[in-house]
């Protein structure tokens, strides 16, 4: 059995620009740390580039002339790659709570979900409210319903409803969404 192997991430990263002796174009647009800018033929910004122990990476191959760069190539690929990690890390993630109740959940029960459900709006997690319906209690799907809009209702200055009470099989969902 072959397997089929999997593509290098390195070498993808290196495809997305020419470097060296890959950059085909005859004449180049040169810029870069310690380089005159102008227009060089790619055999003399290559020797540039080799004469300072960096590499010649193309960093806009749609301009007339290209435009290179003077750099060490291994050093921006790693600069970069930390860019995207700090973008990833700042990045949000949306954290969805749930809340269960019966089709007859009590007041004294309610209150205590509800104050539970108002904590995670604050907190900016999304809310996932849900009746569960056991067995023949699918009957009371209005008294579900009224239960879901009563918490919708009680939670308005902190979460705006997303999805208005659906039900689905045994469940009827709504989602709330946490005021900015």
């Amino acid at each position: 059995m072959r397997r089929r192997s999997q593509p290098n991430s390195r070498a993808s990263q290196e495809d997305k620009h020419k470097i060296n002796s890959k950059i085909t174009s005859p004449n180049v647009r040169l810029v870069g740390e310690n380089v005159e800018i102008g227009v060089y033929s790619t055999r003399d910004a290559l020797k540039i580039a080799d004469e300072q122990g960096l590499d010649l990476v193309e960093i806009s191959p749609n301009a007339d002339p290209p435009v290179c760069k003077v750099m060490d190539y291994k050093k921006f690929l790693y600069e970069q790659k930390k860019r995207d990690k700090v973008i990833k890390a700042k990045a949000t993630k949306v954290i969805i709570k749930e809340i269960r109740f019966g089709p007859q959940t009590d007041d004294h029960d309610y209150e205590f979900k509800k104050k539970h459900a108002e904590k995670f709006l604050k907190e900016g997690a999304k809310l996932k409210a849900f009746v569960f319906f056991k067995g023949r209690s699918i009957i009371f799907k209005e008294q579900g319903q009224i239960l879901l809009l009563k918490l919708a209702q009680d939670l308005e200055e902190f979460g705006k409803v997303e999805q208005m009470p659906k039900l689905e099989g045994k469940r009827m969902t709504m989602f709330l969404a946490p005021k900015k």
